[in-house]
């Protein structure tokens, strides 16, 4: 992720970054030297803002994890608003471990930026930060925390971290706990009302973590006990605007009666609406934004994408009244039992029409031959949203009479599992899908590890807040959402992953509309960006890129190719590689085009209109590894072509068909890249194709060079500036391309001739590359001779090879111990004093395989 702020109150981009739409445009290094690299801010954020969560297991289990930049001064700025809420007169840059005195003095100090929102000194509310889904809000609290904890005048704070729902709570407080060391001190949850109450009756300190449930009094009406008085108690509400804050009988007022000088502060992954009222007296307004716009632009989400697949069988038109928000769920915190009973009655009603076997059937059909689709085009899992666990059970088993192989009874078989609670009193058919915790926990780490097979859970609620699974790209709903829930379970596809390009939805119960009042809300509150795309556009940008390939082969007649038996289809990609790399500046443009249609095409897989080009981007596809496999040297090689775009569409949207083998395709055999023999070079130099024969050549010898590298510097050096040389006349359309084969056929010999020398002067590999470093000083060779030069290369083999640690590139003091020897041993042959030893060592060291 880039850094694109300094004081947190600016915003750059970089130039000609077409993704970032806003902000001033600087470069990335400057706005990164200036911002993170500031000497008070890299402090900051080497102390507070680099975490190594612990998940068990080991060192396997650890991975270190740091902020990006919304989340450093979001945080920063967090902890100046709960300060002042709290009634504290300190400076929020205040931490242990600091020299007030030295840093006062310090020129390069650099001026910390504020949000726009100011809370009143010790009203209690310190705002609310909202970072939009999957971009990092738990570890932002878990930083907030941190600081807080830490902060000198807080005097060892009381958090108490607030969910309204269990697995939220677990999910969240299992974050807090993998992450105990940067909080020093570990988490606790409390288990019950008693137990809270008496987590919460100690003089200092403490992370603790409850459910909003438990700061109800055990009988509606009674007042909630006097816990503590302490002003430094923070109480951090995940999701702060979905639960009771009312006053009168609901959290806000209970939590006051225990505990009356705490103060408040909210973490959301969605907007707060505008006619929420109680939400804002309690928590405050906005002190940092992160928004779905800004999250995609900067790669810490990818964009969402819908599509609507209503099954066929409509649902009855007086039932489709019954598809309002109101029926989102029966709300955990509901109290009037004559409107909860109302809401289960209308509720029930739906469930039996969306749960009708005929209807799941068809659902479940349509579901299995979309997702295995998806998977040819991208690779990853998917998550089934169902109404009500009967559904669940149901879809699970009309799924896997389509495909039986996805079945197992074991926990750690399977391509399919339901993840939902139970208990013995439900239907004997529901038991082998109820499970406790532990093997739920099991089965998680199972769905986020991406190379397991379990590709496909059926859910009802769990795992739709607080669950990251970065390889998820789709989400089939066949229940009805709307509001917060409905944008909390559809950011689960939205985690970067690999070369992921989007997460897609898909709607089988239309919930369309509560998508736009959705967005409505996020608009009304600032967001920028949009919480889920048509997928007509993802179809509409594919058709788009298809079009820039196709004016890219225009005038070659790959259509025959997708008809054409092995043997012919070989010969017509040579044909058009050749055809590519004719082109100005083909090749580069021919990778970046197909590169992005194949995105395009995994987002709108599996639309009609992709479909219908599968065969043809496989085949873009196909041309385009051959490119990278012969022209690409590794080290020109982007991070997302390494990986390989869309490497699914390669091996399984072209069925039968394997990836081309460049040598095969040319008519040649597979060289033996350290020989470079003249038949080798005989049959490049005879190739028709004389622009593929160039590229292919000009590899072979890179990667020999990129060897050779290893073993002598100074020969690699002189070999690929000539190579450079010899394609910077090419590029320059300077000379042709037979005569530029002429110039590497020559290089290639060169190179054949220099291998060889080391055994014509009676060296080994690695003197040989001792007595180039030393042969390189003209004056060495005029004065000394090439017997001298022998010996003294012969003798360093010796003598560093026997001196030398395995450490000794990263411990100065090993280096500086090396040229001690080295400079002992030339001058005792008398060799120029001209700072040539010096060089030797890294010139010569890495022929020893010890660097």
């Amino acid at each position: 992720m880039p850094w694109r702020t300094i004081d947190g109150k600016d915003l750059y981009r970089e130039p000609g970054n077409e993704k970032q739409s806003e902000g001033d445009v600087q470069p990335g290094l400057v706005t990164l030297v200036r911002g993170m690299l500031d000497p008070e801010r890299f402090e900051d954020y080497v102390l507070n803002f680099i975490t190594f969560e612990d998940t068990g297991g080991g060192t396997a289990g650890i991975s270190k994890k740091a902020a990006g930049y919304h989340q450093y001064h979001a945080v920063n700025q967090a902890l100046a608003s709960t300060l002042i809420a709290c009634g504290i007169e300190a400076s929020p840059g205040e931490r242990y471990a600091r020299f007030v005195e030295a840093e006062a003095a310090d020129p390069f100090r650099g001026a910390e930026g504020t949000g726009d929102y100011r809370t009143q000194f010790g009203d209690r509310r310190a705002g609310v930060v909202w970072h939009t889904q999957g971009s990092g809000k738990s570890l932002s609290m878990v930083f907030y925390a941190s600081k807080v904890i830490r902060h000198p005048a807080m005097k060892n704070p009381t958090i108490v971290v607030i969910t309204d729902r269990n697995d939220l709570d677990n999910q969240l407080f299992s974050t807090f706990a993998d992450n105990r060391q940067i909080l020093r001190q570990t988490p606790v949850q409390a288990e019950s009302r008693a137990h809270l109450r008496e987590l919460l009756q100690v003089e200092s300190g403490g992370v603790i973590f409850t459910t909003i449930q438990k700061f109800f009094p055990e009988s509606k009406g009674d007042t909630y006990p006097l816990l503590s008085e302490r002003r430094n108690i923070v109480v951090v509400a995940d999701e702060a605007h979905r639960s009771q804050y009312d006053f009168i009988d609901g959290f806000a007022r209970h939590m006051r009666d225990a505990l009356p000088g705490a103060s408040f502060i909210g973490f959301t992954g969605t907007p707060i609406e505008k006619n929420d009222r109680n939400t804002r007296a309690v928590f405050g307004d906005y002190i940092s934004i992160y928004d779905i716009q800004r999250a995609v632009e900067d790669g810490a989400t990818v964009p969402i994408y819908y599509e609507s697949r209503l099954a066929e069988i409509e649902l009855d038109e007086s039932a489709k009244p019954l598809l309002d928000e109101e029926f989102e769920e029966i709300a955990e915190t509901e109290e009037d039992e004559v409107r909860k009973q109302r809401m289960r009655s209308k509720w029930a009603s739906l469930e039996a029409l969306v749960g009708a076997e005929k209807r799941l059937q068809l659902v479940a059909d349509d579901l299995v031959k979309h997702f295995e689709r998806r998977q040819e085009a991208l690779f990853g899992k998917g998550m089934i949203v169902c109404m009500s666990r009967r559904i669940c059970v149901e879809m699970y088993r009309a799924i896997t009479e389509l495909r039986p192989n996805w079945h197992s009874k074991d926990d750690a078989k399977g391509k399919i599992k339901v993840v939902m609670t139970g208990s013995a009193s439900d239907p004997p058919e529901w038991q082998p899908h109820v499970r406790n915790k532990a093997r739920r926990d099991f089965l998680a780490r199972r769905f986020k590890d991406p190379d397991d097979e379990l590709q496909l859970v059926i859910v009802r609620d769990m795992w739709l807040t607080g669950f990251d699974v970065p390889c998820l790209h789709t989400m089939y709903i066949d229940k009805p959402m709307s509001g917060h829930n409905l944008m909390q379970a559809i950011a689960r596809v939205n985690r970067v992953f690999r070369d992921k390009p989007g997460g897609l939805v898909v709607d089988y119960l239309g919930i369309a509309d509560s998508l736009k009042k959705a967005l409505a809300v996020y608009a009304e509150s600032g967001g920028r960006g949009s919480t889920a795309i048509d997928q007509a556009q993802a179809v509409a940008v594919m058709k788009e890129k298809y079009e820039v390939v196709q004016d890219i082969l225009h005038g070659f007649d790959y259509q025959s190719l997708l008809r054409a038996d092995t043997s012919a289809r070989m010969q017509g990609i040579a044909e058009a590689m050749e055809f590519i790399l004719g082109k100005e500046d083909g090749k580069k443009r021919y990778l970046r085009a197909v590169a992005s249609l194949s995105k395009a095409f995994a987002l709108a897989v599996p639309h009609e209109d992709a479909l219908a080009i599968r065969d043809e981007v496989g085949l873009f596809q196909e041309i385009r590894a051959a490119l990278i496999k012969a022209t690409v040297s590794r080290r020109e090689r982007e991070p997302e072509e390494i990986e390989a775009a869309v490497r699914q569409l390669i091996s399984r949207a072209v069925s039968g068909l394997e990836v081309v083998d460049i040598f095969a395709a040319a008519g040649l055999d597979k060289p033996d890249i350290s020989v470079l023999s003249d038949e080798f070079l005989e049959e490049v130099r005879a190739l028709p194709q004389k622009n593929l024969a160039l590229e292919t050549l000009k590899k072979l010898l890179q990667d020999e060079i990129r060897i050779r590298l290893r073993k002598n510097v100074v020969q690699s050096r002189t070999f690929s500036e000539m190579l450079e040389e010899a394609m910077r006349k090419y590029h320059n359309r300077a000379i042709a391309a037979a005569q530029v084969i002429e110039e590497l056929i020559a290089i290639a010999k060169e190179m054949r001739e220099a291998q060889r020398r080391g055994e014509k002067l009676g060296l080994s590999e690695d003197e040989a590359a001792f007595y180039d470093a030393l042969a390189a000083n003209e004056s060495a060779v005029e004065v000394l001779g090439d017997e001298t030069l022998k010996k003294i290369a012969q003798e360093l083999v010796d003598r560093v090879r026997k001196s030398v640690t395995v450490d000794w590139s990263k411990r100065e003091n090993a280096r500086a111990q090396l040229r001690v020897l080295v400079k002992r041993i030339l001058r005792k042959y008398d060799y120029p004093p001209d700072k040539q030893d010096e060089e030797v060592i890294p010139e010569g060291a890495s022929v020893l395989d010890i660097s």
